[in-house]
C-alpha cells in the first residue's frame, strides 16, 4: 500500500510540476495582436515563433487595436466600410475569444484608440469627438467634441491630461488638456499643420507630438508647450503611420507606396535609414524592451518581425485579408 501510495504521490507531483510550467509559460507568453479589416477579423499569433494561434471574429471592417497593461484584455475599434460602424470589441486573450461587443451610438466610426490607466480612449471620426471607455463598468464616461471634420488618430500623453487629434479634413490638430481625473474642465486648441493629417504620436516625455502628412509626404513636428508646428522632416511618401521608439529617440514612419520605413533620428531629425520590404508597410508596434518591431504589410498579406539592433527582419506571421491596426500583449 505504501508503495502504491508513494506511486500516486510521484504522479501527482509530476502532473502538477507539468501543469505549473505550462501555465507559467503562458502567462509569460507575448501575443502579437492583428487586425484583418477586409476579414472582420483579429489574428492571433506568439510573437515569439510568429505562428498563427487563432483567429477571432470582429466587428465590420476593424481598423486599431489596443491591449489592457496586464495583457490580459484587447479592445478593437470597429470602424466599419460601407456601413458606418459604432462599436469597440472587447476580447479575452486567456480565452481568445470576444467578450463582447460595445454599443457607442451616438457615437460613430470609432478609430484611433489608445490605453491610458486602465481606461481606452479614442476618436469617433464621423462625430468629430474623442471619447473614453471605462472597461471596469462597461460605459462610455466621457465624451468631448473636437469641432473638426475626420478626427481619425489619437495620441494621449501618460497622465492622461493632453490628448492630440489629426483631423484630416480640417488641417489640423486638436489639443485637448484636461484638468484633473475625470475631467472637471477642459482647454482645447486648434493647432494648424500641413494638409491632410493622420498619422500621429507623442513623445513619451510629452514634448513633442509627430504629424504625418497625408497630401504633401512629409511630417510635422508640433511643440506641445507652444502648441504650433516647429519643425519638418520630409520623407518623400505617404507616411501611413508614425510611431516613437520606446525610449523616445527615434521615430518609425511606414510608407506604403514605395514599400519603406524611415527611421529618424529625434535630436536632429535627420533620416538615420530606409529600410526596403518586399510589401507594403501600414501599422507598427515595439516590443517594450524596444528590442523588436512588428509591421502589418499587404500587396502580400503578414506581420514582419524586425531585429531593432541589426535593423533586419527576422521573421513573418500568417494574417488574414487586408491586415492593418496592430498590438502586442506582453503578459
Amino acid at each position: 500500500m505504501r508503495v502504491f501510495a508513494n506511486f500516486l504521490s510521484l504522479i501527482f507531483l509530476f502532473t502538477f510540476s507539468a501543469f505549473s510550467c505550462v501555465s507559467q509559460n503562458q502567462s509569460e507568453r507575448t501575443l502579437l495582436l492583428v487586425l484583418n479589416k477586409s476579414a472582420a477579423s483579429l489574428s492571433v499569433l506568439d510573437a515569439e515563433s510568429m505562428k498563427l494561434l487563432r483567429t477571432i471574429p470582429v466587428g465590420d471592417s476593424p481598423h486599431e487595436v489596443v491591449t489592457s497593461p496586464d495583457g490580459k484584455m484587447a479592445f478593437v475599434a470597429n470602424y466599419g466600410a460601407q456601413t458606418p460602424g459604432s462599436t469597440i470589441s472587447v476580447i479575452d486573450l486567456i480565452g481568445l475569444k470576444e467578450l463582447r461587443r460595445v454599443e457607442l451610438a451616438p457615437l460613430i466610426r470609432p478609430h484611433g484608440i489608445q490605453e491610458i490607466g486602465g481606461k481606452i480612449y479614442f476618436t469617433a471620426e464621423a462625430s468629430r469627438a474623442i471619447a473614453r471607455y471605462d472597461p471596469a463598468v462597461n460605459k462610455v464616461d466621457w465624451i468631448m467634441g473636437t469641432g473638426q471634420n475626420a478626427s481619425h488618430m489619437i495620441a494621449g500623453s501618460k497622465d492622461q491630461k493632453n490628448f492630440y487629434t489629426a483631423n484630416i479634413g480640417s488641417d489640423n490638430v486638436t489639443a485637448i488638456e484636461l484638468q484633473g481625473l475625470p475631467p472637471a474642465a477642459s482647454r482645447i486648441a486648434q493647432i494648424p499643420v500641413g494638409k491632410q493629417p493622420e498619422a500621429i504620436d507623442i513623445s513619451p516625455d510629452g514634448a513633442e507630438v509627430w504629424v504625418g502628412l497625408n497630401a504633401e509626404a512629409a511630417v510635422d513636428i508640433v511643440s506641445t508647450a507652444e502648441k504650433k508646428v516647429v519643425g519638418r522632416v520630409d520623407l518623400g511618401a505617404r507616411p501611413y503611420r508614425v510611431r516613437f521608439s520606446p525610449d523616445g529617440k527615434r521615430v518609425f514612419s511606414t510608407l506604403p507606396n514605395t514599400k519603406e520605413i524611415v527611421i529618424t533620428n529625434v535630436a536632429d531629425r535627420k533620416e538615420i535609414i530606409r529600410l526596403k520590404l518586399d510589401s507594403s508597410p501600414l501599422g507598427i508596434v515595439f516590443s517594450r524592451d524596444g528590442k523588436w518591431a512588428f509591421v502589418t504589410t499587404i500587396q502580400r498579406d503578414s506581420v514582419l518581425k524586425i531585429d531593432l539592433q541589426k535593423l533586419e527582419v527576422v521573421g513573418q506571421g500568417e494574417t488574414g485579408t487586408g491586415p492593418d491596426g496592430i498590438a502586442l500583449a506582453e503578459m
